[in-house]
Parts: C-alpha cells; sequence; structure tokens
C-alpha cells in the first residue's frame, strides 16, 4: 500500500462518522418525495429478479444444477448469482456520478472530497444487506438450511465493495472532465450482465465457447464475486480452495483500487473549477 492509498484509508477512518451520516442522507434522499420512499430502493432488483425468473425458468425452461449432480430451482442459483451483481451495479453507477452529484461539497474548501465515492458505495451496502438477508429466506424456504459457509458471504461481500470502490474513484474523478464516461458505464454495465455467468451457467457453456473466449470470460472479476456467492450458497466450496483465482481477483482489485485513488488524488485539485 503507497502512501496515497494509506491517506485515503486514514481519512475514511477519521470521517467514519460522517461517512456513516451522508450515506445515510444519500440513501434516503434518492427517493423522496414518492410515495414508497426507500421501499423502491427494494423493489426494483425483486422485480428484476422475478422478470429473469419468469424468462428463463418457466418461458424457456432452464435448470441449475449444484456441480451437475443436484436439480435446484433456478430461482435459487439465479438469486445467489445476481445479488452481488446487483450491488456492484449499484456502486459503480452511483460511484460515477458522485462528484457532479455533491458539486456543492466539491467547491468546498474546507470539505474533504476524497470519502464521497466511499460515501455512494456505503449507501449501496443497506440494499446489499438486505438482499444477502433475503437470499438466505429464500434458500431456507426451498428447505436450504444455513450453515458456516455463510459467512463467507462476508468475504466475497468485501471483495466486490473494494473492486467497486476502485473503479468508482476511477470512473468518479474522470467523468468530471468526460462526462460521456457515465453513460459508457451505463453501457458497460448492460453488457457485463450478460457476459457475467449469471443467467446462464459457464459449466454448461465449456463445450461450446472456445477455451480463448471460456479464459477470458473467466477472467472476469465479477465472475470470482458470483461463483463465490453460488458456492456460498450452494455447492459448499470455501474460498481459499481455488487459490489461483483468488490470488488473481485481489491483485487486480489492489490494481485498480491504486490506480482508481491515485487518479483521484491528482485530478482533484481541477475538480471545483470544472465543476
Amino acid at each position: 500500500m503507497n502512501q496515497t492509498s494509506k491517506n485515503i484509508v486514514s481519512e475514511v477512518i477519521e470521517n467514519r462518522q460522517l461517512i456513516k451520516t451522508l450515506a445515510k442522507n444519500d440513501f434516503k434522499t434518492k427517493f423522496a418525495g414518492s410515495y414508497l420512499g426507500t421501499l423502491w430502493a427494494f423493489v426494483q432488483p425483486v422485480v428484476t429478479v422475478l422478470i429473469y425468473w419468469f424468462v428463463f425458468d418457466k418461458a424457456i425452461g432452464v435448470r441449475a444444477s449444484i456441480r451437475g449432480e443436484l436439480d435446484l430451482p433456478y430461482v435459487l442459483w439465479l438469486v445467489a448469482g445476481i445479488v452481488p451483481w446487483f450491488f456492484f451495479s449499484d456502486c459503480i453507477s452511483a460511484g460515477t456520478s458522485v462528484l457532479s452529484e455533491y458539486n456543492y461539497l466539491v467547491k468546498k474548501v474546507v470539505f474533504n472530497i476524497d470519502i464521497l465515492p466511499v460515501v455512494k458505495v456505503s449507501a449501496s451496502v443497506f440494499v446489499h444487506v438486505f438482499f444477502v438477508v433475503f437470499t438466505v429466506g429464500l434458500f431456507f424456504a426451498y428447505g436450504y438450511m444455513p450453515d458456516l459457509y455463510l459467512f463467507q458471504a462476508l468475504y466475497y461481500s468485501i471483495g466486490v465493495l473494494l473492486l467497486a470502490l476502485g473503479m468508482s474513484y476511477l470512473t468518479s474523478a474522470v467523468s468530471v472532465f468526460f462526462p460521456d464516461v457515465r453513460q459508457i458505464v451505463n453501457i458497460a454495465l448492460q453488457i457485463g450482465i450478460w457476459v457475467t455467468p449469471i443467467m446462464w451457467n459457464i459449466d454448461d457453456m465449456k463445450e461450446q465457447i472456445p477455451a480463448a473466449a471460456l479464459a477470458v470470460l473467466q477472467w472476469n472479476p465479477l465472475y470470482y464475486i458470483v461463483m463465490g456467492y453460488r458456492e456460498t450458497f450452494i455447492d459448499k466450496v470455501w474460498f481459499w480452495e481455488h487459490p489461483g483465482m483468488t490470488c488473481y481477483f485481489w491483485i487486480f482489485t489492489g490494481v485498480v483500487c491504486l490506480l482508481g485513488i491515485t487518479v483521484f488524488k491528482r485530478l482533484k485539485v481541477h475538480f471545483a473549477d470544472v465543476l
């Protein structure tokens, strides 16, 4: 960890109460003025899950399996993979536009703008916690009891949080000077949900996808996260049983965080002038 990263970490620790307060306010004000208020934060992802479940399970008839042996309802397989994607997508979408959204704070010399991406990512945690609990409840309803592997969900949640945070520092800084970055990020997320094995099973595609293309798909860091959630809730596999993928993910995430923080720190002196 270089000096820049250490500074960010110390600033986050020093301003943890402020971050907590701003994150709560951000979460509440996002749906201010609507009758259902913050409930919309949970309704939209649930509706999305229901649509995908109906299309792929009821209309197409897709089935999933545990290590190719035991059949299980597609909705369980889908939810276990899409919950971390919701978290990542929400963090990146909100984080990219955080500086323009809080431009009145950016222009204040006394405010530490380094914590703004952390505020946005922290605000997304509220919904993610709900959906992890929702996933546990759904599995329980189908007869799958919680076990020690459930604690592994915290590990993967921290992983996707840090990955999203690093990317948010990068995209938020660049988007100040190139607003089109926000549209590029939205398109990338639309593509990402399909190239990540969320709705489809990568094991069933190995004979249909060239080895080189399959390797590229597995280099996607979200592949590690999605498969990790499924191994937590379904396959019952610990993360250290994949040492190669685990090392790759954390090296990739570390590089992204370092790059994002460095770019943010170097460009932030110009934010107020541009905004």
